[in-house]
């Protein structure tokens, strides 16, 4: 029997999406680079990338792509998260690329590079507004350029980047791809020669090329979450982007076995106090509905807001750490004690399903 609850992976949905926006950013002259720390760096999703036509496999952890690598991935590995101090020795041999933001950072990175005798690429980056990793000013991020073209022998100055849309929710536009590519040709004045990569950020950036804005100068793109999730991710119900519709939602499904289900009162009956995890919820009077109890909970999913129930009718009531409550009222089909329900994800509860210990990673 099955063990339960369990992540099904349909990899010729997730293939269909990757090779779907490959393609979309091949014909706007952009490569890719596939995120896979979503998935918490499944193995075979680097591959799904690989084959259908990333340029690199990226992610923010290590660990993530020592397993890719040992999986047979032979594209270059990029690190998306500026490495720790701590990590460069093993990063320089692991990683052909990282993402950088720090001058001290450089010169360790320098030394262990030299260490290792292997030359390490690095994509300088650039803090555009959204105020996560970068240098905030053009000057600054030049006169890093210069030094490392110049003094750090053991590291190739492959490029620059940015990220939008993430900490600050910044909307990548034509004012932003404009000025990444402004700094851009700065750099490459002060340098005397053209950069491989101009990377102009995440899923997000996408906006733009679907506005057909994108500056000719970005010709890197840093894509998972939109590959994985599919219309469901940010894009569409966030931006209201209907190219996405395009792409499958059911790449990855959450089954989930019912333990109980029974006609309850939809308001807790007493004093209140806070939840399981010490925050006061609001409840509404619904009256008397059935419900369904799940043996799955937030400690394996995060937000019951990012299940999407696949059965018509049904409803995330409300969770524990270890159950899902899901309101049954409205469903035409019984559903029973043993029963199995499915539900579509978004993007933070895949990144911990992925990670739990609880749940069994099904691969078709």
């Amino acid at each position: 029997m099955k063990k339960r609850p369990t992540l099904v992976v349909n990899h010729e949905n997730l293939r269909h999406n990757m090779s779907t926006i490959i393609g979309w950013c091949r014909d706007a002259g952009i490569d890719v680079a596939g995120v896979i720390k979503v998935t918490t760096g499944l193995p075979s999703v680097a591959l799904d990338y690989e084959s259908c036509g990333a340029r690199w496999i990226a992610s923010s952890r290590l660990e993530q792509l020592i397993r890719a690598r040992d999986a047979g991935v032979k594209i270059p590995l990029l690190m998306i998260r500026v490495p720790m101090l701590s990590e460069l020795d093993e990063m320089v041999k692991v990683c052909d690329y990282s993402l950088e933001s720090s001058l001290d950072t450089l010169k360790a990175l320098n030394e262990a590079a030299g260490n290792n005798g292997k030359v390490h690429n690095v994509i300088l980056m650039a803090d555009l507004g959204d105020l996560r990793e970068g240098f905030f000013e053009k000057e600054e991020l030049v006169d890093v350029a210069k030094y490392v073209e110049s003094d750090l022998e053991w590291i190739h100055l492959a490029g620059i980047g940015t990220n939008l849309g993430c900490v600050g929710s910044v909307k990548p536009n034509k004012e932003k791809m404009d000025m990444l590519a402004d700094w851009a040709e700065a750099v490459e004045e002060a340098i005397g020669r053209p950069l491989e990569i101009v990377s102009g950020g995440a899923t997000s950036s996408l906006i733009p090329l679907f506005d057909g804005v994108m500056n000719p100068k970005v010709n890197m793109l840093r894509i998972g979450a939109v590959s994985h999730i599919g219309p469901l991710e940010d894009l569409r119900t966030c931006y209201g982007r209907e190219e996405v519709d395009v792409l499958s939602d059911e790449c990855f499904v959450l089954e989930a076995e019912v333990i109980e289900t029974n006609v309850k009162p939809t308001h807790p009956i007493g004093e209140l106090g806070v939840d399981a995890f010490g925050k006061k919820a609001v409840y509404v009077d619904r009256g008397r509905r059935r419900r369904a109890i799940l043996a799955v909970g937030r400690a394996d999913y995060g937000d019951i807001d990012d299940l999407v129930p696949e059965l018509e009718g049904a409803e995330v009531a409300m969770a524990s750490g270890d159950h899902t409550i899901v309101d049954i009222e409205d469903c035409r089909e019984p559903i029973r004690v043993g029963d199995i329900m499915r539900f579509k994800l978004k993007y933070s509860s895949l990144m911990r399903l992925t990670a739990s210990e609880n749940v069994t990673i099904e691969e078709i």
